[in-house]
């Protein structure tokens, strides 16, 4: 079998897993200020579950797989404001960034590895972004987005959210252990990007942020052909070679993703139905729906689902409100509902997860 072949059937088989059990991303801490742990530090370990597993007991491969760094990939000022979800794999460092409150807040990050960052949901009333050589961007909405910063270049800025940002970060050794030396990875004098649309690359972002906090030998094989994939995917930006097969990629366009996203996170209390989506960026219900998976890694009722319990996540931070409030404003009428979703999508019951913040 040869290698794209077996890329394609471990796709396959990590897309049926998902589709039969219902996975969801799970939080492993919420409201964590970047720079309260060290790189070694216990609560840092605890969300790499599948650092252990991937060293295999070799002590060479488990000082790998550390953490490059202590705060996260990107830092966050002031502290407390986001919550951060790490898996760590051979060569590569994956980070979902959750802000939990809608302040002003300033960013920056410098590392010895590449930045690849993808947009789930950023929209700003006011801002800037700046990376080394490029000119300052303002823009306003970026959901859908992506950023690549080379390993040594600084990216910085400041942004007045007008919702509770998410973002994918991506740390990528240019010496991967697991990227095959005729692909020129590590030699490769990458240009630095900003907010710019790649629908393959988009794809195995989504894919690999998937992954975060599912441990097991099963899903560090599948990180590992993911992350190969996408060194060859930003090898191939970088020389200006045109995806292979385009006509595969079949997901929702940068405007569609934007405009459902902000539809969504506008109505989490609310039914949505698949037509009413589809009606927003003028396709049929069959077609938004492939196209939506393809964008987002999961069908457009799970990812209503998935969004509702990552604002309820955010309310729980807050003692003042009881279960059963939390549950009616996140679109529950019934706590017993609001509980078994809750604890399907993060592995634990609401008052659980609120027990793990104090």
């Amino acid at each position: 079998m040869s290698r794209i072949e077996t890329l394609e059937a471990i796709d396959r088989h990590c897309r049926t897993r998902f589709d039969d059990n219902d996975v969801g991303i799970r939080s492993c801490a919420a409201d964590m200020p970047p720079g309260a742990v060290s790189a070694r530090g216990v609560p840092r370990k605890r969300f790499a579950l599948d650092d252990i597993d991937a060293c295999d007991g070799d002590p060479d491969a488990r000082s790998a797989a550390a953490p490059p760094t202590s705060p996260g990939n990107v830092a966050i000022k002031p502290a407390g404001i986001v919550s951060r979800e790490v898996a760590v794999w051979r060569g590569a460092t994956a980070e979902i960034v959750q802000l939990t409150r809608k302040v002003r807040f300033e960013f920056e990050a410098r590392l010895p590895t590449h930045l690849l960052i993808a947009a789930g949901c950023s929209k700003r009333t006011d801002g800037e972004t700046i990376i080394d050589d490029l000119p300052p961007s303002c823009m306003r909405t970026a959901t859908g987005k992506l950023i690549f910063v080379p390993a040594g270049q600084r990216l910085r800025g400041w942004s007045d959210p007008a919702r509770l940002e998410r973002w994918f970060c991506f740390s990528l050794d240019p010496r991967g252990p697991l990227l095959d030396p005729r692909l020129g990875f590590g030699g490769q004098e990458f240009k630095p990007r900003l907010f710019f649309e790649d629908a393959e690359i988009w794809a195995s972002c989504v894919r690999l942020a998937s992954l975060v906090n599912l441990p097991g030998t099963y899903t560090r094989l599948y990180a590992d052909a993911l992350v190969a994939v996408l060194a060859h995917q930003l090898v191939r930006l970088q020389l200006g070679v045109e995806p292979a097969r385009p006509e595969l990629v079949g997901g929702l366009a940068g405007w569609q993703r934007s405009r459902v996203v902000d539809y969504i996170d506008a109505r989490l209390a609310e039914p949505i139905s698949l037509g009413e989506l589809a009606g927003l960026v003028r396709l049929s219900s069959f077609h938004f729906a492939r196209a939506f998976k393809r964008s987002f890694g999961a069908p457009p009722h799970r990812y209503h689902v998935e969004r509702r319990i990552e604002r309820a996540k955010t309310l729980l931070a807050n003692p003042a409100l009881n279960i059963t409030d939390i549950a009616f404003r996140v679109g529950y009428s019934e706590t017993g509902a609001f509980g078994a979703a809750f604890r399907r999508i993060t592995g634990r019951t609401p008052t659980s997860y609120r027990r793990s913040l104090e």
